[in-house]
């Protein structure tokens, strides 16, 4: 069993310095339990991370998180990194590819594993929080996260691609003499694609959405809306049509209203002396 895990340059979110994301630190701890439940018989052939970007020294921490040994596709800044990444996992043909949903502190598109997958023609299983032997020979037993804690066991025969959940087991504790005994092996310089196509982003200010108002139907009109909103329903709802009426009259038209639906108090009502 194969198995590599794609490492990202991620920010922190305070300090905007170079850190492991979370994802990818519990990817690593799926991938060594993974390995040892399989038995991995030598340095070789155990779980190792793969990065391609500028710089190593980004997603060094990996090897302290449990990762044995790092690969590292140098390119440009900028630089699509799908396919540098897709031609190095063509050649090595892991059996099990994991990744983090996004990155962390750039981009966070989240596209990068589904166009991997697509590269390489490999299903992809999003949201994975375990990974175990199948028990068959050749497949694999994956939990995928369907929220509010429910979980799905999904058995495929590899080579398969599958993103992790933030609710996987927490990272491993970081071993500094751990990453002291890893290695970084540089790959020789490949076609930089340079940066990838522009696509154009329009930025506006944040706006809250209004909520969807609880039973209200969908697709109907305003009145159905409004209707809902305020827990009319039947005759309760219907008053009087007022065409350009006297200011005191509607005044009074609509304080009626309000006592009808209960948002204004009825009148107090004074004892006779």
């Amino acid at each position: 069993m194969k198995i590599a895990v794609l490492l990202s340059a991620g920010r922190h979110p305070v300090s905007s310095t170079a850190v492991l994301p979370r994802l990818e630190a519990q990817a690593i701890r799926i991938a060594t339990r993974l390995g040892a439940a399989f038995g991995v018989p030598d340095e070789a052939a155990a779980p190792f991370g793969l990065h391609a970007g500028p710089d190593a020294a980004a997603v060094a921490d990996a090897l302290g998180q449990g990762l044995g040994r790092l690969e590292h596709i140098a390119l440009s800044e900028g630089a699509d990194p799908v396919p540098a990444l897709a031609a190095r996992l063509a050649a090595t043909a892991p059996d099990l590819i994991l990744a983090g949903r996004r990155g962390q502190g750039g981009g966070e598109s989240g596209i990068v594993p589904y166009a991997l997958a697509a590269a390489l023609d490999r299903p992809l299983i999003a949201d994975v929080v375990a990974v175990a032997p199948g028990d068959e020979a050749g497949t694999l037993r994956l939990d995928q996260s369907l929220g509010r804690g429910a979980l799905r066991r999904v058995v495929v025969r590899g080579p398969v691609l599958a993103t992790v959940h933030p609710d996987a087991p927490a990272p491993l504790a970081y071993a500094f003499g751990r990453a002291r005994r890893g290695t970084i092996v540089s790959l020789g310089p490949t076609a930089d694609p340079g940066a990838g196509p522009v696509i154009p982003v329009e930025e506006r200010p944040y706006r809250r959405r209004p909520k969807v108002v609880k039973g209200a139907p969908a697709g109907g009109s305003a009145a159905e809306r409004l209707k809902a909103a305020t827990g009319e329903s039947g005759a309760a709802s219907r008053g009087r049509l007022l065409v350009d009426p006297d200011p005191e009259e509607a005044a009074r038209e609509i304080l009626a209203y309000l006592r009808r639906i209960g948002v204004v108090a009825p009148p107090a009502s004074h004892p006779h002396p």
